[in-house]
């Protein structure tokens, strides 16, 4: 990388990049997880299995704050991952004016407990973003994929790869994440912990475990 005296790739998921790195296998200390920019945002249902968002996640379990920097994709609204033909439309720079300016502001003040910041950047030319938001992440999809079938790769019997159909795109509540990137802002999420959620309407799960185990 330009300007970069060492690097490593890890052949798996960006968190165990970080994970590696806490255990010293790059070494030396640091202070910040930053990951991205990824081309495709990670936005509403999307945050759940990202692995961008995975990374920042898995700094923030090992102690450090993390920043995950995602960026729309040229033809799939605000959310989808980018293949060859998009990326070659990809205005990076914008993304990296924004992250660089979040980055520069944490390291100046890092904040007292780990936090995970996801961000997620329009397509467009940095002078064309309208403004950014605090966003909450959005729950409504902003296209459903419509259909799914197997399409069976030349010469690999046995071997198929995912053709999906994709319904219309719908507007975004403003207020979410994918609403957010939909008018040109920048969206700005503070992600917190996985938490337990109490239920007492399943007792069906309660009976059979004590049939189970319970004496």
């Amino acid at each position: 990388l330009d300007g970069i005296d060492e690097a490593w790739a890890v052949t798996g998921a960006p968190a165990l990049c970080v994970f590696f790195a806490r255990l010293g296998v790059f070494d030396g200390p640091f202070d910040l997880v930053v990951a991205g920019i990824n081309p495709g945002n990670n936005v509403g249902r999307a945050v759940y299995h990202s692995g961008t968002v995975g990374a920042a996640l898995t700094a923030r379990n090992s102690g450090l704050s993390g920043v995950a920097v995602s960026q729309a994709v040229a033809g799939y609204g605000v959310e989808g991952q980018g293949w060859a033909e998009m990326l070659a439309d990809m205005k990076w720079e914008t993304a990296a004016a924004v992250a660089s300016e979040i980055v520069a502001a944490l390291v100046a003040d890092m904040p007292a407990a780990p936090t995970v910041v996801n961000v997620n950047v329009p397509n467009v030319e940095l002078s064309e973003i309208t403004s950014w938001r605090h966003a909450v992440v959005g729950t409504v999809p902003p296209r459903a994929v419509s259909s799914a079938e197997k399409v069976p790769v030349e010469g690999r019997e046995g071997v198929y790869t995912v053709r999906m159909g994709w319904g219309d795109a719908q507007q975004l509540p403003s207020e979410t994440d994918g609403g957010a990137v939909e008018r040109g802002e920048v969206a700005i999420t503070y992600l917190g912990p996985l938490q337990a959620e109490p239920r007492d309407d399943l007792p069906a799960i309660d009976a059979a475990l004590d049939r189970l185990v319970k004496h």
